[in-house]
């Protein structure tokens, strides 16, 4: 079986999620499907997920592994706030993912900040430490 390689160029979205339903944030499984659902989206491919519930009205945190990165998300439902991480490399497109999520959350506000990874700058040696 031939895997084909992904450019190790991405985007890194940070989003935080503000006045968010808190009944959205306490559910693993449902924030689970919900993670699944953004991923498909985005076109990235899910190879494992790992979520905690930290107890009945409480928050939740977890992971979602990808063969482009990941989307980590952790909540705190007694604040209405959610923060995510999404990063994917390749053909992947994190922006999508975010939508989903968003569309979900309905937050009252949010902020995101988008980081490109793994582009050297022109002009710059990559040096090993």
């Amino acid at each position: 079986m031939t895997v084909a390689a992904h450019r190790p160029a991405g985007i890194h979205l940070l989003a935080d999620f503000h006045g968010v339903d808190a009944a959205l944030l306490t559910v693993s499984a449902q924030i689970d499907a919900l993670l699944r659902a953004a991923a498909e989206a985005a076109g990235a491919r899910i190879l494992h997920s790992h979520f905690h519930s930290f107890g009945e009205a409480m928050g939740v945190t977890g992971v979602l592994l990808l063969a482009e990165s990941h989307i980590s998300i952790h909540t705190w439902p007694e604040y209405g706030f959610a923060a995510a991480d999404i990063f994917m490399c390749g053909d992947a497109q994190p922006q999508l993912a975010l939508q989903v999520m968003e569309l979900a959350f309905k937050p009252a506000s949010r902020v995101v900040q988008t980081i490109e990874r793994g582009v050297a700058q022109v002009g710059t040696q990559l040096r090993s430490p």
